[in-house]
């Protein structure tokens, strides 16, 4: 077979394998909507369509990020621990379709996250975009997911299930509070506001507000960003390394 005939097959078959536990998929969708639902749209926008824009775009990250870290870190550490993903590591052949068609799956599952927020927010909110803007949204999307996609194959790749599941929760709820992922970084104090603009998520956040609303980050936000993409990375090639390491010798 060739490489993208081998893609497709992996694909395909993490995509079915996902899709056959419905709350696994449900879960990363809902919340971010549920939360909207309860706590933005009750206390409404009035007519200020930038902060209710602002609000669905927090939340639709957050189920963006979520899904990322807990599909990669969770679902990857889970295939570990299964006799199928070890066997098919000892075939014949390379890495790049099995990765790919993971990479791919879990940006399936992203964006599916994100489709009952943008309900809610255009039902019950002032938010609005054009469409031309939404579609720079979910592009972004993806790239503010790096670090979390990154970040999760590191835990994923170099700790069982069992220590993954609490370790992912761990990182990313301060991390989704730090970044204004639940309340808007302007009612931060000044210190926390630092810090915030330090963090993967902040970065996250900030540069799909950049996409979808023209309002462009700090420096040291994005800097900061950049530098979480290139450290998850290597960290996650490092754990990879590791594991093969490790268990084909």
């Amino acid at each position: 077979m060739t490489t993208l005939a081998l893609t497709r097959t992996h694909f395909r078959f993490l995509l079915l394998e996902n899709l056959r536990v419905p709350i696994a998929v449900g879960s990363a969708a809902i919340f971010p909507a549920l939360s909207l639902l309860f706590f933005v749209v009750p206390f409404g926008f009035g007519d200020d369509v930038a902060a209710a824009t602002s609000a669905v775009i927090q939340l639709a990250v957050f189920g963006v990020l979520s899904s990322f870290l807990f599909t990669f870190g969770v679902g990857v550490a889970d295939d570990r621990e299964k006799a199928w993903d070890p066997y098919v590591r000892t075939l014949p052949a390379a890495a790049t379709p099995r990765i790919v068609g993971r990479l791919l799956t879990g940006f399936v599952f992203a964006l599916i996250a994100i489709v009952p927020v943008t309900i809610v927010g255009a039902a019950l909110t002032s938010a609005s975009v054009t469409p031309l803007r939404f579609l720079a949204g979910l592009v972004a999307m993806l790239v503010a997911g790096l670090p979390f996609l990154l970040g999760g194959l590191a835990v994923g790749y170099s700790m069982p299930v069992k220590a993954a599941l609490p370790v992912t929760q761990l990182i990313f709820f301060p991390l989704a509070f730090g970044g204004g992922l639940f309340l808007p970084p302007q009612l931060f104090p000044d210190w926390l506001q630092t810090i915030s603009e330090l963090l993967p998520s902040r970065g996250a956040r900030d540069v799909v507000i950049w996409a979808v609303q023209g309002i462009t980050p700090s420096v040291l936000t994005i800097v900061s960003f950049a530098v979480w993409i290139v450290a998850t990375a290597a960290i996650a090639g490092w754990a990879y390394r590791r594991d093969e390491g490790r268990r084909f010798r």
